[in-house]
């Protein structure tokens, strides 16, 4: 280290005195110094001061990367992190303390740029990429001259160091800090196509849980000091949690064109729900399970809501042959291929599982495995939309009479309203199904008040989403389709206006 590494005395700079300073945040790239971009080393070279992070044991990585373009006459400024991974005192613990480290570091700096001299603080990788420059960034960009020098990131090098594409075409990539919770990374590792985990080292047996837990733990790849001596590179579940070290990543590559990535092991049927529209509502397992599977067997209109992936078949079809989709879903699956049984809203709401499952108990697919992933229903998401009305106990009724005869649905319409329930009502009408609605609101208005509360919800969740608060009495039949659906309240009902001039709906959870 230069001899002017002090920082008890400041003389004037190269610059003058009277001009600011020019503030640098110079990436250095992953490790190897032949990967500085040559604006790094320009800058490096023309800066008075040089500042750099450290651990309290002094050894700054970004000082090694840039060491040989340092030079006897730069100003040194070490800023040494309190702490790192151990407990500190500080009343304010851990954030408190790098909180003022940071104000402390940054006035260090600024009394530099105020005596005009140029500052040029070294990052590994790039410097606003999880690096400690970007605090420095945002306490002084907005009062001195501030450029960033880009740098290779460690996610870049640790793909080129695995020789495998991260994404292609319309893959997503995630990054993810290791430090997040277990849940959190779970989730997030099964709901994207490719991801890197950052900040291993103790975080390391967590990550591989949520690996193992998203299903991704066969396709993960492991990184250690890219581009750096002591590189390591191999397949994360064979990683010993006990040699890793912080600068590590964890990688889940491209899928397009990598047999690795193809989950092994029997066919079978996932019946997945995607909720009332399109990618919003579907939930991180939801997503996984359709990104596994080789075939998509669905409603065409159900399907389009689904992002095409390379190598996929896709089955539609229309709406009125749930039983021979899911026979033809149970023939692939017993030949070995993963199928996705690609349902609307919940699967289990008036929807396919039952189809699946109900083919399913016949003797010859009896080996074949099943699983029922949930997903939003109308009910709820209409429910959100206005309100809550259904706060209290609701029953949820189909208006179709294709499948039970009408004078089963109005029975069950009179024992829901004589128990005060809130009614969820599905399918009320259609082009061949036209004068259901009416019935039923005939019929509920000789057992409750004109006055109470509907929720007229049309497309919920999609572009032509209309969600309207009307009455019993006032409710128009013809203005109701097969998109929408209806949630009758009960005698408890509540429906206040708020001071935007909109109106909510409620059902107090107390029964009064």
């Amino acid at each position: 280290m230069s001899s002017s590494a002090s920082t008890s005395t400041i003389s004037t700079g190269s610059a003058g005195v009277g001009a600011k300073g020019r503030l640098y945040g110079v990436g250095l790239g992953p490790g190897d110094p032949s990967l500085m971009t040559l604006r790094a080393v320009e800058v490096i070279g023309e800066a008075d001061v040089v500042a750099y992070h450290s651990a309290r044991h002094g050894r700054s990585i970004a000082r090694s990367i840039a060491a040989r373009h340092l030079r006897a006459d730069h100003i040194e400024e070490p800023l040494v992190y309190p702490v790192t991974t151990e407990t500190t005192d500080h009343p304010g613990g851990y954030q408190g303390a790098m909180e003022e480290f940071y104000e402390a570091s940054a006035a260090r700096l600024a009394a530099h740029l105020d005596a005009g001299r140029t500052v040029a603080v070294l990052a590994e990788g790039d410097p606003l990429f999880y690096g400690s420059y970007m605090h420095m960034h945002k306490r002084l960009a907005d009062r001195y001259e501030a450029e960033v020098i880009p740098g290779v990131t460690s996610v870049s090098a640790a793909a080129a160091r695995l020789g495998t594409p991260l994404v292609e075409g319309e893959e997503v990539l995630t990054i993810l800090p290791g430090t997040l919770p277990e849940e959190e990374l779970t989730a997030r590792l099964a709901a994207t196509d490719s991801a890197v985990v950052m900040k291993l080292g103790r975080t390391f047996p967590a990550v591989r849980r949520a690996m193992e837990g998203s299903g991704r733990l066969a396709e993960a790849r492991y990184v250690e000091r890219a581009t750096m001596e002591g590189e390591r590179t191999g397949v994360l579940a064979e990683t010993d949690p006990d040699t890793v070290p912080y600068f590590a990543v964890a990688v889940v590559p491209s899928r397009v064109g990598n047999p690795g990535s193809v989950p092994s092991g029997p066919g079978g049927v996932c019946v997945v729900g995607t909720g009332p529209a399109g990618p919003l509502w579907l939930t991180p397992e939801t997503r996984r399970a359709l990104s596994d599977a080789e075939v998509l067997i669905g409603y065409t209109t159900y399907l389009d809501r689904v992002p095409a992936r390379p190598g996929q078949i896709r089955h539609g079809s229309d709406n009125k042959v749930e039983s021979e989709r899911a026979e033809f879903a149970l023939d692939l699956a017993r030949r070995g291929k993963r199928v996705a049984v690609v349902s609307g809203g919940d699967p289990g709401v008036f929807a396919m599982a039952t189809a699946v499952l109900e083919v399913a108990a016949q003797p010859e697919y009896k080996d074949v495995p099943v699983r029922v992933l949930p997903g939003v229903t109308a009910a709820n998401a209409a429910a959100a939309a206005a309100g809550a009305p259904l706060g209290h106990d609701y029953a949820t009724i189909s208006l179709s009479d294709r499948l039970k005869p009408w004078e089963v649905i109005e029975e069950r319409l009179r024992a829901a309203a004589a128990a005060d329930l809130v009614l969820a009502l599905y399918n009320p009408g259609s082009r061949s199904r036209n004068w259901q609605v009416a019935k039923a609101r005939e019929l509920l208005l000789g057992l409750r008040p004109a006055r109470t509360p509907v929720v007229v919800a049309r497309d919920v969740g999609g572009p032509e989403q209309s969600v309207r608060i009307v009455t019993l009495g006032t409710l128009e039949p013809s203005e109701v389709d097969m998109r929408t659906l209806l949630l009758i309240g009960s005698s408890q009902t509540q429906v206040t206006e708020r001071p935007d001039g909109s109106s909510v709906t409620w059902t107090p959870r107390r029964y009064g």
